[in-house]
């Protein structure tokens, strides 16, 4: 029996060593290690042999097995490695990602945890919004050019007895007066991100687009928390090397006015 299960190993080791690919090797395993295979043949022989020869064979059948399998995993191996394109369908799929919050969405949500920092609230004011709200309590002039229908969408709906047309909010400042409205009592230190409405289309304008916008009203604030509070954010949200600036500039309904620059974040103002 001895020299039986060794003309077995020597030939399934042959076999191996010529097998071009990954399903001869499991028609060698099968012919071999199987159920019905030569080796599992031969372990229900063990008792019609002798004790002593019984416990020698045993032991041979087991190094066999163990030899056969390890030399197939390494033969499996070598030829998934020559092999480019290999592919193995019992292999679970990659599940395409879901897809993620929109660009605008994450900007929203990035600012807001800035200023949440420094004690800023993020308030919310409707996308349709009366006259007064939007121009009158904002200083605008009755024939101002903002509240001509070329500029602004008015909505066809009856008049407020107090506040006037109602009109798709053309900018968040009006979130500024209803915010002071609703407190009350300073102090108030709160940001507003919306949508607004111009009727505005060309290479670079869309009619709907979104607005940012801050207030605080507090005793003792002064421009210099402005800058220090422009500084923060841009720092938090650009990168912790830019830098922004104030530059006097002219409009109409604020005074001191500023426009705001943040440095390049290639060149970072060098």
């Amino acid at each position: 029996m001895k020299e039986e299960i060794q003309n077995i190993k020597n030939e399934a080791l042959a076999q191996i060593m010529e097998a071009k690919n990954v399903e001869e090797l499991e028609q060698i395993r099968i012919a071999s290690l199987g159920k019905q295979g030569k080796l599992n043949k031969l372990t229900k022989e063990l008792g019609n042999v002798g004790s002593q020869e019984r416990k020698e064979a045993g032991r041979l059948l087991n190094e066999v097995k163990n030899t056969l399998l390890r030399e197939i995993t390494s033969r499996k191996n070598q030829l998934k490695e020559t092999v480019r394109e290999w592919f193995d369908p019992t292999i679970p799929g990659i599940k395409p990602k879901i897809g993620h919050l929109h660009l605008v969405t994450q900007a929203i949500e990035e600012i807001s945890k800035v200023f949440e920092k420094i004690g800023f609230i993020r308030a919310r004011y409707p996308e349709v919004e009366w006259d007064w709200f939007a121009f009158g309590s904002l200083n605008m002039p009755t024939k101002h050019p903002a509240r001509d229908e070329w500029e602004t969408f008015f909505v066809n709906s009856k008049p407020h007895s107090m506040y006037g047309e109602m009109v798709l909010t053309p900018h968040t400042s009006s979130g500024q007066v209803r915010e002071m409205k609703k407190v009350g009592t300073p102090p108030i230190r709160m940001i507003n991100i919306a949508k607004c409405y111009r009727r505005q289309s060309d290479i670079s304008h869309v009619p709907m687009f979104h607005q940012f916008e801050g207030l605080v009203i507090d005793k003792g604030i002064s421009i210099v928390h402005l800058k220090g509070t422009l500084d923060f954010f841009a720092r938090n949200f650009f990168g912790s090397e830019r830098k922004s600036r104030l530059r006097p500039s002219n409009f109409r309904f604020t005074e001191p006015s500023f426009e705001v620059d943040v440095t390049c974040g290639i060149c970072l103002g060098i």
